[in-house]
């Protein structure tokens, strides 16, 4: 199958603009439904697949979402590499509303998500140091001058369950943490992605300081609306920039092998049934 580029898309991205070729794909998974169906086309060229991280019409709560599935239809569909587009609170002055953060750390407050494809008869502990991919996040970083307001090269993302909004005592202490954004979806849908050997990357959208700042309005929904939708074009251009750029093979050796490196388990002994659910990942460098 032809490598492609996936794109999940959070609150407000629910299409990618320009896609040729267009279809609609159910995929059935081990791990349940995906949120919704992906969609397959091209775009300059490129095999392109995408979802909507929380179904159309926004239907699927943060804590709601089948990561699992979701990430095992991105391999199923030959995605290598994956851009997350996450709308999120900024926890610092310098990252107003309507700027981009291309994230490079995460702080992971989440209780009540399923963190891992493995288990069940396999044993496998990836690195995950450095959880996103650098050559993604650099070659997105190469496209901002497609985008009309400021792209931050890096910053933490500190991923909360919601979906309620943070306390102001919340807020500041994740302030004291030196946290730059603040979301609800991008965990533990990074780490799945490096268990998949997906090369994985967020554009997280900041709409609104949450609720620290105080001669801001705390974080609303309404707040978050208005500027959501020009945050989405600019992530749909900066996405643009990139395919259009990206080199056909990707060059990140610890994503495409994290895996295979990380595998603690006799092949031998691992049992069929576990394979079998685990095809797309396994197959790559294991008999199935």
């Amino acid at each position: 199958m032809e490598a492609a580029i996936g794109v999940i898309g959070g609150s407000g991205l629910y299409a990618m603009p320009g896609l040729t070729e267009v279809r609609e794909v159910r995929v059935t998974t081990p791990f349940g439904d995906p949120s919704d169906a992906f969609i397959t086309g091209r775009l300059h060229g490129r095999r392109m697949v995408f979802l909507p991280r929380h179904g159309v019409g926004h239907r699927i709560l943060p804590h709601e979402i089948n990561f699992r599935a979701n990430l095992w239809g991105f391999k199923h569909l030959g995605v290598e590499r994956l851009i997350s587009v996450s709308a999120v609170g900024s926890m610092k002055e310098s990252i107003a509303p309507g700027h981009l953060v291309l994230a490079d750390q995460f702080i992971d407050r989440t209780r009540r998500r399923v963190q891992t494809f493995y288990g069940d008869g396999i044993v496998v502990h990836v690195p995950f140091a450095e959880p996103i991919c650098p050559a993604v996040r650099s070659a997105l970083y190469a496209a901002r001058t497609a985008v009309d307001t400021p792209v931050h090269a890096q910053g933490t993302y500190i991923c909360i369950d919601g979906p309620q909004f943070s306390t102001k005592a919340e807020s500041l202490l994740y302030r004291s943490w030196g946290v730059d954004v603040i979301g609800m979806t991008n965990m533990p849908e990074a780490k799945l992605a490096r268990e998949a050997e997906i090369c994985y990357a967020t554009i997280a959208l900041a709409t609104d300081y949450d609720c620290w700042h105080e001669s801001e309005e705390s974080v609303t929904v309404e707040a978050v609306l208005r500027t959501l939708k020009a945050n989405v074009e600019r992530a749909q251009r900066l996405i643009d920039g990139f395919v259009q750029n990206a080199p056909a093979e990707r060059s990140c050796g610890l994503c495409a092998t994290a895996a295979r490196t990380s595998l603690m388990s006799d092949p031998a002994k691992i049992p069929e049934a576990t394979k079998q659910r685990l095809q797309p990942i396994l197959r790559h460098f294991m008999p199935v």
